[in-house]
């Protein structure tokens, strides 16, 4: 019997294709938009789960009170390690100092390679569970040793033994190769950790880490700390017990910003990395729960897609079923035969999504920057998969089974069906609610997407303070550009296509050092603030496009200046310089420097932030970058080979990379970017979806208005006439459904503007011009069918009446 019925089933699919192809192509739509948003909130809620330890994993931050306001960092002070180990170390089973994960260069012989690395703790391995395929987690007890992961030790020593093999980091640290890990998964936080070399030989060989350690400095952080507690250890517990640690070890200079002592855990790491206010207020948490309603709702424009097709022809076999209960039939029989209608639907579509999702995969983790897979060894894909299949056919088989199953056969054969009895409400107000709730998600999406898309334009609009274009930056892993980099200078210049170089500890995209200590004459004893501070040689003003609000550039005819501070017009302000700022001094710890220029707030950080104030000076090493201005006039191709040339002259032993500041800027949006183009790309298979539910409904509805038509055809009626008639009833629930997008869009995406300190307006154009649109697609979308049934003959039409 089954047999008989899909059988039956799939009779009806092949008679109407047409109907067919909108309700299965629709459905899978939806379901494949479904999988790969579920696909990707996995992978945001497994952040970091690879990691065995991960529920006992902790960061330790510090929070300090400046002038009122409460900040949280990851940057913690060198001693708070050692007084973690030395009195709670019944809390703790490991505690990891860390540097900061930058760019090295590892050299092997002539093979030469810059990749991303770290100095942490011995304990570091076992801490993070890494899987080794080489030698073991005891592996960086040897302060001489170095871990890298499998594709580095591939990358150098190719298909030889690496172990024990030696190598130099940034050509001047030579350790040997005690152990190879597996790539950390892209999912997580120390995906970046290329290698890891020991925290020993870091503190070691680095002067000034090594003097923070032997001087007991709470006053500087400077570094990270990460650790994994004990079994029966309490996160909120071992938080307060720790919490005042630096007040009561540090200086009475610390004392005046309050500084706190907190436990981060890893499993809040990636969702909540965002604090304001020393209050963990969340983070990339908010994206997935947008994604996820977008990914519900796109589903349900699909299942609205199938339930409103369903029910609208249902009517059309009324007489089909008349008959079959005429000649025996029962209601049972019925039932199941709908249901099986609708299950044949709901499967073709769930194998279609399918293949859509894996054909869309690659684009989709290109997009999100991801490396997401089909879970299909996963039991809980299937599990969920099954109940969605079950649940989909069941809702919208569900009408015609059970609605159309109960007629009357001598009603049904006569058409006295109960909706038409009823003036037809019962049939078409359901399908009108659901096409109003199709169109409302579906322009809110499209003006939520326009919203994100104004906000970045408005952050690159922004006026960022110096020059982008054509500006190049080197980050050097050796002292040997230093040491000659008045003749790399003026070799660079004499190729004609670099205009101007210049060094700086900072690239002009980042902020990598932040200092306290700083009084001048009118500040409020009361006042606790920092400084981002940046040291830089002499020409880098002219080399970056400084823009001067007050003041001069630093200048090599001028001695003092070795003594000098350039402030940016956000320090000025706060110091009360503004207008006035050449010649005042501002005292740092012990030495006296003066103001001899004020430029325009560059922006180093993030694009929707205000400046923080800034204070330049000359760095007697001022070298970890170098920013190199291409001429104008020069070709840029040109300019890099000759960049090249002289680079490996100068430092031959390091790799030469660069980075266009222009790209580097642009890297500051790519969140923002990254939720826009999911936003649009999920918008446009919204409003696609919804169009092929209006196509549909609209083929239906000319179709049972074909008599009605013919007669207004004889009355007099035109082609125009019939097409108002015909499509007002579709355009008047769009724009009842844009009147309601109207005020759920501004209220959720004026809740996700209030993040940026820096936004853009939600102006009333961006609402008319979504409704304009969904309108206009809705007259296409309708206007095919309304034309079609106008222009029929109406002999045909009314031949059997």
């Amino acid at each position: 019997m089954l047999r008989n019925y899909l059988k039956i089933a799939f009779r009806n699919l092949v008679k109407n294709p047409g109907y067919s192809a909108i309700n299965i192509g629709g459905l899978a739509l939806g379901m494949a938009v479904a999988m790969l948003i579920g696909l990707w909130i996995y992978d945001e809620i497994s952040f970091n789960k690879n990691h065995k330890n991960y529920d006992r994993i902790v960061q330790v931050m510090e929070q300090q009170t400046l002038d009122s306001e409460t900040q949280t960092g990851q940057n913690v002070a060198i001693p708070v390690g050692k007084e973690l180990e030395t009195y709670y170390g019944d809390h703790f089973k490991h505690v990891v100092m860390s540097s900061w994960t930058v760019r090295h260069l590892l050299t092997y012989g002539d093979n030469k390679l810059t990749r991303m690395g770290n100095f942490m703790s011995a304990t570091t391995p076992e801490m993070l569970s890494l899987n080794m395929v080489k030698g073991s987690w005891s592996a960086l007890n040897d302060p001489a040793s170095v871990l890298l992961s499998k594709s580095v030790a591939k990358a150098l020593f190719g298909s030889a033994e690496p172990l024990g093999k030696m190598i130099k980091i940034d050509s001047e640290l030579d350790v040997r190769v005690t152990g190879v890990y597996e790539d950390i998964p892209h999912s997580s936080d120390f995906r970046d950790v290329h290698f890891i070399a020991p925290w020993d030989l870091y503190v070691s060989t680095t002067d000034w880490v090594r003097n923070a350690r032997d001087n007991n400095e709470w006053a500087g952080s400077s570094f990270q700390i990460f650790a994994q507690l004990s079994e029966k250890a309490d996160l909120a517990t071992v938080s307060a017990k720790i919490k005042n640690i630096k007040i009561d070890k540090g200086d009475k200079e610390e004392l005046k910003f309050k500084p706190q002592i907190l436990l981060h855990p890893m499993s809040r790491w990636h969702l909540y990395s965002e604090w304001q206010n020393g209050v963990n207020t969340g983070g990339k948490i908010q994206t997935v729960w947008f994604f996820s309603i977008i990914g519900v709702f796109v589903l349900l424009l699909a299942c609205i897609n199938f339930m409103n097709l369903s029910t609208a022809r249902s009517e059309k076999r009324s007489r089909e079923v008349g008959i079959r209960k005429a000649i025996g039939s029962v209601r049972l029989q019925l039932a199941i035969q709908f249901l099986s209608e609708s299950y044949l639907i709901v499967i073709s579509a769930f194998l279609l999504a399918i293949l859509l999702a894996q054909l869309a995969l690659p684009l989709f983790n290109e997009i999100a920057d991801k490396e997401m897979v089909l879970m299909w060894t996963s039991p809980w894909f299937w599990v969920i998969s099954i109940c969605f299949c079950l649940l989909t056919g069941l809702v919208a088989g569900s009408y015609p089974a059970l609605y159309l199953s109960s007629f009357d056969p001598a009603k049904a054969l006569r058409g006295l069906l109960p909706s038409r009895v009823l003036g037809g409400f019962v049939n078409v107000a359901p399908r009108k609610i659901l096409v109003v709730l199709q169109f409302t998600v579906s322009v809110t999406l499209i003006i939520g997407t326009i919203v994100i898309y104004r906000q970045i334009k408005h952050g690159q609009n922004r006026a960022v303070g110096y020059d982008r274009e054509g500006l190049v930056s080197i980050h050097v892993s050796t002292p040997e550009i230093h040491k000659h980099i008045d003749a790399f200078r003026d070799e660079l210049i004499k190729t004609g296509t670099v205009s101007a170089v210049s060094e700086s500890m900072g690239p002009t995209t980042d902020v990598r050092s932040v200092n306290k200590g700083f009084n001048w004459k009118g500040k409020d004893p009361a006042m606790q603030v920092d400084f981002v501070t940046m040291a830089v040689a002499h020409d880098f003003g002219k080399t970056v496009g400084w823009k001067f609000v007050e003041g001069r550039d630093f200048s090599k005819s001028f001695s003092t200046d070795s003594s000098g501070f350039v402030l940016n017009e956000t320090a000025a302000r706060l110091m009360g310089f503004s207008g006035k700022a050449p010649g005042e001094f501002v005292k740092w710890e012990d030495k006296s420097f003066k103001v001899i220029g004020v430029v325009k707030d560059m922006i180093m950080t993030s694009p929707y932030e205000p400046v923080k104030q800034t204070i330049f000076f000359i760095g007697r090493r001022a070298g970890n970058f170098i920013t190199i201005r291409i001429d104008p006039k020069a070709n840029a191709a040109d300019a890099l080979r000759n960049i090249e040339s002289v680079f490996k002259k100068h430092d031959p032993a390091s790799p030469f990379q660069y980075d266009f500041v222009d790209d580097e800027y642009a890297f500051k949006f790519a969140d923002e970017q990254r939720i826009g183009t999911l936003a649009a790309f999920f918008a446009v298979l919204a409003i696609l979806i919804s169009s092929l539910g209006l196509f549909g409904l609209a083929s239906f509805v000319a179709g049972q208005r074909i008599k009605e038509i013919g007669i207004r055809k004889v009355l007099g009626a035109s082609v125009a006439n019939l097409w108002l008639l015909l499509s007002g009833d579709f355009v008047l629930l769009v724009a009842i459904a844009c009147l309601l997008s109207a005020p759920t869009s501004w209220y959720y995406m004026s809740s996700w503007l209030e993040k940026y300190t820096y936004r853009t307006e939600i102006s009333w154009w961006i609402f008319a011009a979504s409704a304009t649109g969904a309108l206009t697609l809705t007259l296409l979308t309708v206007s095919y069918q309304a034309i079609r049934a106008a222009l029929l003959d109406p002999v045909k039409s009314l031949r059997s009446e």
